[in-house]
Formats: structure tokens, sequence, C-alpha cells
């Protein structure tokens, strides 16, 4: 029993309140109950994580990915023609947005044309993309009679027989082999390459022939020595192939020490990729 002391406003005598325990019980139960659903509803609350989205900065969509340099072949069949017959070309070409060919024009980026040169001509493409450049050609010869009307003969018809062979007409006529990257491996154009080359040397039976194997800048000098001699060698197989007699052909590799182009990018190396062939003096 709780107890609690008042005064009668009508006298001094002090009054006594009685509670029970039980009450004061209830009492302080239902406050602690509302003092506990106070707490909750103050604390309850988002909580921050701390981290400022701003502070990731922006995402990066960039597509850093190299743009593939255009590749390009041309073939024409046959290689040789009598004057007034006709030739197909045809040509093919990858990641290229324009191209075109000497004495042509702009042409579809794959086709095929049927020409008739009036002489020896060398069909030259240029393909070019987002990529860069790429070249590619194919000689067609044009047989016309060894003696015109007033009794004289051309350069090339007294080499022929014979006679002796200029470094610009050779170079006009024979084209190099070009090779992909770490490849010994003749592509199609290079095939063709190596076909003309030999039909060129079967009408200069005198003729003889160096190839000389080249690389681009990239790799050790000694792998690349190495790899310029494979691919000499690889010219001089297909060159054997098509009929011209092996003591005839001279190789050489010069690996990444010459360099026909200087630029670092894959059209450049492109160029450096190569077996040249030359008059072997």
């Amino acid at each position: 029993m709780t107890s609690l002391l008042t005064l009668n406003k009508h006298n001094t005598e002090p009054k006594t309140l009685n509670f029970s325990k039980h009450s004061a019980l209830r009492t302080l139960t239902l406050l602690a109950i509302a003092g506990t659903s106070l707490s909750l509803v103050t604390g309850c609350h988002k909580k921050n994580s701390g981290i400022d989205p701003s502070s990731l900065g922006p995402t990066n969509t960039t597509d850093n990915t190299p743009i593939p340099a255009p590749t390009a072949t041309i073939t024409a069949d046959p290689l040789a023609i009598d004057l007034g017959q006709t030739v197909v070309l045809n040509w093919r070409t990858m990641n290229a947005s324009s191209v075109s060919i000497d004495g042509i024009g702009q042409v579809n980026v794959n086709g095929t044309q049927t020409v008739s040169p009036s002489n020896s001509t060398n069909f030259h493409l240029v393909a070019k993309g987002d990529g860069g450049t790429t070249e590619a050609n194919v000689r067609v010869t044009v047989r016309t009679s060894s003696v015109p009307v007033g009794g004289t003969t051309s350069g090339l018809d007294a080499a022929a027989n014979g006679g002796n062979v200029t470094d610009a007409a050779f170079h006009a006529a024979v084209q190099d082999v070009f090779f992909d990257y770490d490849s010994i491996e003749l592509r199609p154009d290079g095939q063709t390459a190596a076909v003309q080359a030999a039909t060129y040397m079967s009408q200069h039976p005198n003729l003889h022939i160096l190839v000389g194997g080249y690389c681009d800048e990239r790799g050790s000098a000694e792998y690349n020595l190495a790899l310029g001699e494979n691919r000499a060698n690889a010219a001089k197989t297909a060159l054997v192939n098509a009929g011209v007699a092996a003591n005839r052909i001279r190789t050489i590799s010069y690996g990444k020490e010459k360099q026909f182009c200087t630029e670092a990018n894959e059209a450049c190396w492109q160029q450096n990729r190569r077996a040249q062939f030359s008059i072997d003096r």
C-alpha cells in the first residue's frame, strides 16, 4: 500500500490518500511502454551510407578497340593475253569504305570486271577505310608482234630475246609478295605476284633474280632475320612451283634492318612485311 499526504482546504489536518501496490505497478508499466514506443519512432530513419555517388565519377563508355586496317587482293584471269583479247579482274577487300583501280576509277569494295588492255598494264588497287589505306596490284601482259611496223623491237621485247632488262622495267612488271604479321604463308595476292614473276622470268630466260625477305620493326633482330629468311624461301618455293629453275633464284634476309615505311601503324607495318623481287646482277 502506498500513501500520499494531502491538506484539507477546510482545516489544517492532513488527509491521507491510499493507492494499492497493483495500481502503482500498472502505471509504471504504461509509462515504460510509452517511452519505448517514442524511442522507436524517433530512431527509425534511413541511415546515410556515407558514400557520395558523385565521387564515383562518370562511367567510361569510350570504346578503345583499334580500328582494323583494310585488306585487299586483286587477281586477273588470264595473266597474259594477245592483243585484242579480254581479261577478268576480280578484287576483294575487307574494312574498306572506298576502293579505286588505276585506269578504271572508283569501284565497289568487292567486284569483277572484264577489261581489254591495249598494252601490258599494272592494275593498281587502293582500298581506304577508317583503319588506313592498303594497296594491291596485278599485272596483265599483252603480247604483241615482236617486230612492229618500222622493223625495230621495243626494250622489253629485246630483253625477252636475251637483251638487258632495266630495274625500272622489271619492277613495273613484277610485284612483291606481302605477308600477314608473324607469318610466312603466301596469301592469295602473294600467290598471284609469284605467278606474275614466274611468267616474266619465262619471257626473259637469261634473267636471275634476288628474293629479299623483310619484316616490320616489332620483335628482336635475330628473330626477324630468321623470319625474313623464311619469307624469302617461301616466295622462292612459289616461283619454283610456277616453273622457274631454282638455280635462277637467290635469297637473302634483311630482317627489320631495312624498312620501306617508318610510321608505327598497321598500314605501314604491312608495307615492311614482304619478299621483294629484284634483278640479281
